[in-house]
């Protein structure tokens, strides 16, 4: 398949911001999708592609938030049992239900989560000294993680905000570490999908790799921002982008 050249630079710069936005907030793949159905790919095979620069994006960002001490490691085996039992369920079922299907669930959940962070600031961005919460003495917190699994293995637009909602409004995480956390779960969840969408021959590998290099940079940009930002700085860029992921998922 023949692509066009400027659509794939285009691919590669829009990656850079999305991969920056999914880094300390969520919503990136509302920008990256569209470009990828640009291309010519179909809506299935570009939700496919685009694990790929989501996989790799998270790896990078891992990486960041462990070389600046902000990675729970003790927490990640408990948090990623909910999130990858609920990411197989959503891969196998990405490969045969519409992508739309789960449109209304996203704009709820977003929109709910403006509401709170304009209403209820400290559930999202809990003050200094919170005490973490376990995985496994938060039943909600638990069930929401499996329901981001299930999202993230079907869609993964916007999927960042559920997992923010469990791990910083749940489980009691500073925003920096929620999103740490929340990298190791997209990674984990992102993972299944993409054996699932292999097998499916539902990725084409020359974009996804391409817009993996924009992610890549945007996500390493981002996590020194992140480990730097004032937590009211991240809550409220965190609050921008809900209400550009409402209207994106409104056009796209």
């Amino acid at each position: 398949m023949e692509y066009d050249i400027t659509l794939l630079v285009v691919l590669a710069l829009v990656g850079i911001v999305a991969g920056g936005i999914n880094t300390v907030a969520g919503g990136g793949s509302n920008l990256t999708l569209p470009v990828l159905m640009l291309l010519g790919l179909p809506a299935d095979v570009a939700n496919g592609t685009n694990r790929v620069a989501v996989a790799l994006q998270c790896v990078v960002g891992i990486r960041g938030f462990r070389n600046h001490d902000r990675l729970d490691e003790a927490a990640i085996l408990p948090i990623l049992v909910p999130t990858l039992t609920g990411g197989v369920v959503g891969s196998l079922a990405a490969a045969i239900i519409p992508v739309t299907a789960l449109k209304p669930i996203l704009l709820i959940t977003i929109i709910s989560m403006s509401l709170i962070i304009l209403i209820r600031p400290n559930f999202i961005a809990p003050p200094d000294g919170t005490p973490v919460v376990d995985v496994r003495d938060n039943r909600g917190a638990w069930w929401m993680l499996v329901f981001a699994g299930i999202y993230s293995g079907f869609v993964q637009a916007g999927v960042g905000f559920i997992l923010l909602a469990a791990l910083a409004g749940g489980l009691r995480y500073d925003l920096v570490r929620a999103n740490a956390l929340k990298m190791v779960c997209s990674l984990g969840s992102t993972l299944i999908a993409l054996g699932v969408f292999l097998y499916f021959d539902m990725i084409r590998w020359v974009p996804g790799l391409i817009l993996a290099v924009g992610t890549m940079l945007g996500a390493w940009g981002s996590v020194k921002f992140a480990v730097r930002a004032k937590q009211s700085t991240i809550k409220w860029f965190l609050f921008v982008m809900t209400l550009c992921s409402c209207v994106a998922a409104l056009v796209f």
